[in-house]
């Protein structure tokens, strides 16, 4: 074995493991929660602006808005479990648009995210919203008069300074095409703040373009 090999085997056996997605799930069964904040920006950008989404109206100046509340193993993360609880109305996913842009994306982050929770959906639902109140959003994006570009760790200073009870390893920063995507805060069943899993720890490592609402 070259010594150069012997070095790539070795940078590789230290590279953190993702685990997958596992669809056969236990409802109610996970370690922890990740609340994920995305970006409308840079989702309005990319892919909103095409459907007509009423959070991509620029005389809205919508900044971060609920991806997702999602269940959380230390290794991966469950997806589409089985549950006894009943699917949301149409009424319940609409009325989430407020802090999830749409109602579209609340019956997909039920779906796919509420259903593992062993929660039923009205209690899914204000989970979300009792994470979302307890996180202030830096007033330095809501402001934004013109596009800049950011390091993540810049993005996550802002948050720790607005919500002193946050550290540095309970967020991550992600980018997409090198637009800021999401804030993702790792908490606990409880939604306070805890540290993220290693393979939950995805900061984007170039700074990012963040454009301004509007």
């Amino acid at each position: 074995m070259t010594a150069r090999l012997a070095a790539l085997l070795l940078s590789l056996a230290f590279m953190p493991w993702t685990a997958p997605a596992r669809a056969d799930g236990t409802a109610g069964a996970f370690d922890y929660f990740i609340l994920s904040l995305s970006w409308s920006p840079s989702w309005c950008a990319a892919e909103g602006q095409g459907r007509a989404e009423p959070q991509c109206d620029p005389r809205r100046r919508t900044g971060f808005v609920v991806h997702g509340l999602w269940p959380q193993y230390e290794r991966g993360w469950p997806a589409d479990c089985a549950t006894g609880a009943r699917d949301p109305t149409r009424r319940e996913t609409q009325g989430m648009a407020d802090v999830m842009g749409s109602g579209g994306l609340a019956w997909h982050q039920w779906r796919k995210h509420g259903r593992c929770s062993g929660l039923t959906a009205a209690d899914y639902y204000r989970a979300i919203r009792q994470a979302r109140e307890r996180l202030a959003i830096p007033p330095v994006f809501r402001m934004l008069p013109r596009d800049v570009r950011l390091p993540a760790n810049v993005v996550e200073d802002a948050f720790i300074q607005a919500n002193p009870d946050l550290t540095r390893d309970a967020i991550t920063v992600t980018c997409t095409s090198e637009r800021l995507d999401e804030v993702r805060i790792c908490l606990t069943r409880d939604l306070t703040p805890r540290p993220c899993a290693p393979d939950s720890r995805r900061d984007c490592r170039a700074p990012m373009l963040v454009a301004a609402p509007g």
